[in-house]
């Protein structure tokens, strides 16, 4: 029987001579369900239709992003899950272009010209591997960590030749599930007896997690010192100088990551922000007009990019490029979810600068209007905005601007940058009492829920806190309260698919935003009691 009988796969290439040649091969290779793409843009849309066991990319596709871009929007948006096996297929030598995708961890390379054996070669081998961990991330995605957990020790007694993917994986989910105790000593032992890099990498996030950053900033100094293309250890080193305060060491790594790999945006755009706060326009100028470049043939293109950079040019005293920024940024962004406020905010920093008071006062009500209950926007956008209004005495619509920023705030630091906002404008006791209504917000949302749930009414405390999960997504107490609220009715109501994936959702939620809560191990087991209740990450396993 043909191994790949019932696969499906998805060919992402622009020109229709070498599809029709690789559909050839896959055809050859017994694969009879596959589906073409010519750009990015057309993959994306086909895989949020549904699901592939296959994707087959070109990296030098047409239309502006290439195969590496494409790759990072897939991960970062969940659009392929952990068993879709992604192959690259370039001609391309460059060094840097291979390190940039690599980074992302496609399944494997097929470099051109190449053969239907050879591909068959390739598939068969990736797919013997996923074969072997399928089981174990059926599991991760119906939820059950601690099920997968136990399935990584098995796999790694059943599977000699997988020991170390499985204890890596192992401890990636106790990571996941805020259990560092559990990985650090995989990771100890994996860096110690056989000086892999990636466990090192992995004992340094145990001790950034711990706040131990003096600790952790020296292992992965020394880590990047003796492994150059490691660019996740460069993430993590420029995350633990972040922390730190030390922006300029911050923005030294991040350019050396980016050396090494050039074309991953989301890092780029990292660069260019921390450029900007750390005083270095010009960097931040260049960077983020890399960053508008890149992003602007993206299914996901961030209006945001395009601000960033406004506001970057317009304190360097060019407003020309300023104007034609916000241009670009009306023409390609027509129609994103918050392209409307981020114009007006472009357009308000740019008036400022050029003292036209009266097309000022419009943009600033224009961006407040369109920021209003807007969750997509950053909060450091909202804050800036915030500003310029109690600079401009419209106290009313700064204060909308921070209430918000205050609901959605994910931890302290948030909260503190909003009271220095009003305080810094002279309004420190407007800020203490929209801090003060926020937390009461917060706390009779969650009575109320509490209160519905004891009265049995399980389905109105999913209900109200799912409002209150949508109003505040960045809100960790509010999303743990809805993580509850949605467990409790799985647990006292009966099973439901819908019900499970956003009790999934909000409690990745909770991991996100508040991954130190103390009481996200109770939370973690309650979700495992109901998973097993009815019996599903049995199933999850069987289905593997």
């Amino acid at each position: 029987m043909n191994e790949l009988d019932g696969l499906s796969a998805l060919l992402i290439e622009p020109h229709a001579g070498m599809r029709a040649n690789i559909h050839g091969m896959l055809t050859m290779c017994g694969l009879t369900r596959i589906d073409h793409a010519s750009s990015a843009n057309q993959a994306v849309k086909q895989l949020g239709i549904k699901p592939f066991d296959l994707v087959l990319c070109e990296y030098d596709l047409e239309g502006g992003q290439d195969g590496q871009q494409l790759l990072e929007d897939l991960r970062h948006h969940k659009l392929i899950s952990l068993s879709t096996m992604f192959f690259m297929v370039t001609a391309e030598g460059d060094y840097g272009r291979v390190v940039s995708a690599a980074e992302l961890a496609p399944t494997d390379y097929i470099l051109k010209p190449f053969t239907a054996d050879r591909l068959l070669e390739r598939i068969a081998r990736a797919l013997d591997k996923r074969n072997v961990f399928l089981p174990t991330w059926r599991l991760m995605e119906a939820g059950a960590q601690h099920e997968a957990i136990h399935s990584c020790i098995e796999g790694e007694a059943a599977y000699p030749r997988h020991a170390i993917d499985f204890l890596r994986l192992r401890a990636e989910l106790h990571l996941f599930l805020g259990e560092d105790d559990a990985a650090e000593p995989i990771y100890r032992r994996l860096a110690e007896n056989q000086a892999i890099a990636w466990a090192r990498l992995g004992l340094a996030k145990t001790l950034y997690l711990r706040e131990q950053y003096e600790d952790a900033g020296e292992l992965l100094t020394e880590l990047v010192r003796t492994n150059n293309n490691f660019v996740d250890a460069y993430d993590w080193l420029a995350r633990t100088h972040n922390a730190m305060g030390e922006l300029d060491k911050c923005q030294a790594v991040l350019a050396r990551a980016v050396a090494v790999s050039p074309h991953a945006v989301r890092r780029l755009r990292t660069l260019g922000e921390t450029a900007f706060e750390a005083g270095d326009d010009d960097t931040a100028e260049k960077v983020l007009k890399q960053v508008v470049a890149k992003a602007k043939y993206s299914e996901f293109r961030d209006p945001e990019d395009h601000v960033k950079l406004v506001r970057t040019l317009v304190r360097k005293g060019d407003p020309v490029a300023a104007a034609a920024t916000i241009r670009d940024l009306e023409r390609s962004m027509g129609g994103r979810a918050h392209a409307d406020a981020c114009s007006a905010m472009s357009s308000a920093l740019l008036h400022e600068y050029t003292g036209n008071g009266e097309r000022l006062m419009e943009s600033l009500t224009a961006a407040v209007a369109a920021s209003r209950d807007l969750p997509s926007l950053s909060p450091g956008l909202k804050l800036e905005l915030a500003r310029s209004c109690l600079a401009h005495d419209m106290e009313e619509g700064a204060a909308s601007l921070v209430r918000d920023v205050m609901r959605n705030a994910a931890d302290a630091t948030v909260m503190d940058r909003a009271m220095s906002v009003m305080a810094q404008a002279g309004h420190a006791e407007l800020g203490t009492q929209l801090a003060q209504e926020t937390r009461q917000h917060v706390v009779d949302l969650v009575a109320n829920g509490a209160e519905r749930a004891k009265n049995g009414d399980y389905q109105g405390a999913v209900t109200l806190m799912g409002e209150a999960a949508l109003a505040m997504p960045g809100n960790p107490q509010v999303a743990f309260n809805a993580a509850l609220a949605l467990l409790r009715c799985l647990e006292h109501t009966g099973w439901d698919d819908k019900l499970a994936q956003q009790a999934l959702a909000q409690l990745g939620a909770v991991r996100r935003l508040d991954a130190r809560n103390p009481k996200l191990a109770a939370l973690t087991a309650l979700h495992g009691a109901v998973l097993k209740k009815y019996n599903k990450g049995a199933r999850a396993r069987k289905a593997g």
